[in-house]
C-alpha cells in the first residue's frame, strides 16, 4: 500500500540539474550561457575596432615618416659630420667629368687673361723657339694652339695627385659647402651666387700658371691672381630649401627613432601581431622604396633645370656622390625590411611556413644523424643548449640586433650577412640540441620554430 501523494512504483523521480538550486535545465543554461558570452563579444568588438584604427593609424603614420627620417638621417650625417662629408666627395677628384669639367673652367680663366696677339712678342727670346715648338704641333689657329696648349697644362695639373691633394684638403676645409648652402653659415672658399653654391678653382689656376711659365710661357707669369668658380650645387630657391632642410636636420636624430617607436606601438597594439608585422614591416619598406623612386626622379628634374654653364656630366657625378649615403640607406632599408618580413612569416602557423619549418628540423636532422654515425659526440654541450634553447634564440637575436645598432653606415649586404650569421648559428643551435633530445634525427616539432630577426 502506499501514501497518497508518494511516486508509484512506474513513476520516475524527478532529478534535478547538479550546481543549480533553481531546478532550471541543462538547454536554459547553455542558453543563458550563450546570451552572455555573444553580449561580452558584443562589449569587446567596439574596443577591439578602436585599437585595430588606432594600430593601422600609428603604422601609417611611422612608414610616412620614414623617407622623412632617411632624408633628416642624411642630412646630419652629411652635414654635422666632417670626415663622413669628405669620403663622400673625395673619390670625385678622379672622376673623369669632374677632371674635363674643370679643367675647361681653368683653361676659360687662364685664356681671359692672355694677350693673344701680342703673345709672341712678349715672350723672352730665349723661350720662343721652345714655345713655338709647342704651339705649332697643336694647329694653324693661333688661339685654338693657345687653348688647346692651356688645356692640356690644366688636364696636367687636374689629373695629377696634387689636384687630388688639394680637392681632398679643401674640402676638408670648406666642408661648409653643405652647411653655407642649406643652412646659410658658414664661410670660406664655398659662395653662395645666384641659388648656386661654388669651391674657388683659384690654386687650381696658379699650379696651372707655373706650368705654363716652366713650358716657355712667360707671359703667363704676368696674369693676375685668378678666382674662378666651380658649380657644386644649385637651386633656385635655395632659401626654402635651407629652411626645410634646417628642420630635417634639427630632427635628424629624434626622427628616425619616432618612425620605428610608431611602428613597433601599431603591432604591439594589433591583435593579430605576427601579421601585422609583416604588413608593417613591408609597407616601411615601401616607403623607403618610394624615397629611392623620388630621388631618381629629383635626379632628372634637378640637372634639366641647370643652365647650359655648368656640365651636365659633372653635375650627374656631384649629385651622385652627395646622395651615396642616402640611397645606401634606402636599399638597407628596404633589405632589412623584407628580412623583418620574411623572419615574421617563417615563424608564423601557416601551410607554408610550417612546409619550411619542417624542411628546416628535417635537414638538422639528417646532418645530425650523419654525425651520429660518424661517432660525433657533443658531451655535456647538447643537454645545456637543449635545456636553455629558448634562452639561446633570443641571445642571438639580440646580438645581432646590437650589431646592426652600433654598426656605423649599414647597407644591404651588411643586413644580409647579420641574417646568415644568425640563420647559421640558430642551426648550429639545432644541430646541438637534439643530442639533448636522445640522438634523434628527425624533428616532429613542439619546439620553437628557426627565426631571422
Amino acid at each position: 500500500m502506499t501514501h497518497e501523494g508518494a511516486p508509484g512504483p512506474g513513476d520516475a523521480e524527478p532529478q534535478r540539474v547538479p550546481g543549480t538550486e533553481d531546478g532550471r535545465s541543462e538547454v536554459e543554461q547553455l542558453h543563458a550561457r550563450v546570451t552572455a558570452l555573444e553580449a561580452e563579444k558584443a562589449a569587446r568588438e567596439p574596443r577591439h575596432r578602436w585599437k585595430s584604427f588606432f594600430a593601422a593609424l600609428l603604422i601609417v603614420i611611422g612608414c610616412v615618416l620614414a623617407p622623412l627620417a632617411a632624408v633628416a638621417s642624411w642630412a646630419s650625417s652629411e652635414v654635422g659630420d666632417t670626415d663622413r662629408y669628405v669620403q663622400t666627395v673625395a673619390p670625385l677628384a678622379s672622376d673623369p667629368d669632374i677632371q674635363a669639367a674643370a679643367a675647361n673652367r681653368v683653361t676659360d680663366a687662364v685664356m681671359e687673361h692672355i694677350d693673344i696677339p701680342a703673345l709672341l712678342e712678349g715672350v723672352a727670346p730665349a723661350d720662343k723657339p721652345r714655345l713655338e715648338k709647342a704651339l705649332g704641333k697643336l694647329g694653324d689657329s693661333l688661339e685654338n694652339a693657345v687653348r688647346s696648349f692651356v688645356h692640356d697644362k690644366a688636364q696636367d695639373v687636374i689629373a695629377s695627385d696634387t689636384f687630388q691633394r688639394i680637392w681632398t684638403e679643401a674640402n676638408r676645409r670648406i666642408h661648409t659647402v653643405v652647411v653655407k648652402a642649406l643652412t646659410g653659415s658658414g664661410g670660406g672658399a664655398v659662395k653662395i651666387n645666384n641659388d648656386s653654391v661654388t669651391v674657388d678653382l683659384g690654386p687650381v689656376v696658379d699650379q696651372v700658371k707655373q706650368r705654363l711659365v716652366d713650358e716657355g710661357m712667360s707671359v703667363a707669369a704676368k696674369i693676375p691672381e685668378v678666382h674662378t668658380d666651380f658649380t657644386v650645387l644649385r637651386a633656385d630657391d635655395i632659401g626654402k630649401v635651407k629652411t626645410y632642410f634646417r628642420l630635417l636636420q634639427i630632427a635628424g636624430n629624434w626622427l628616425p627613432v619616432l618612425s620605428v617607436l610608431l611602428v613597433a606601438a601599431g603591432v604591439l597594439l594589433s591583435r593579430h601581431r605576427r601579421r601585422v608585422l609583416v604588413t608593417a614591416a613591408l609597407a616601411f619598406a615601401f616607403a623607403m622604396l618610394m624615397l629611392g623612386a623620388a630621388l631618381t626622379v629629383f635626379r632628372v628634374v634637378y640637372l634639366n633645370a641647370l643652365p647650359d654653364t655648368v656640365s651636365q656630366p659633372a653635375a650627374e657625378s656631384v649629385y651622385d656622390a652627395l646622395t651615396l649615403y642616402l640611397r645606401s640607406t634606402v636599399r638597407m632599408t628596404v633589405v632589412l625590411g623584407v628580412v623583418i618580413a620574411l623572419a615574421a612569416w617563417l615563424t608564423g602557423p601557416g601551410r607554408w611556413a610550417s612546409f619550411v619549418q619542417q624542411g628546416w628540423h628535417s635537414g638538422i636532422g639528417a646532418v645530425r644523424s650523419t654525425a651520429d654515425r660518424a661517432g660525433m659526440r657533443t658531451g655535456p654541450v647538447g643537454p645545456f643548449v637543449q635545456r636553455h634553447r629558448t634562452w639561446i634564440t633570443w641571445v642571438l637575436v639580440a646580438a645581432a640586433v646590437l650589431t646592426f645598432v652600433l654598426w656605423s653606415y649599414p647597407t644591404g649586404l651588411v643586413i644580409l650577412v647579420i641574417a646568415l650569421v644568425l640563420l647559421f648559428a640558430m642551426a648550429v643551435a639545432e644541430f646541438l640540441a637534439e643530442e639533448g633530445s636522445g640522438g634523434s634525427t628527425a624533428h616532429t616539432g613542439g619546439h620553437e620554430p628557426p627565426a631571422v630577426m
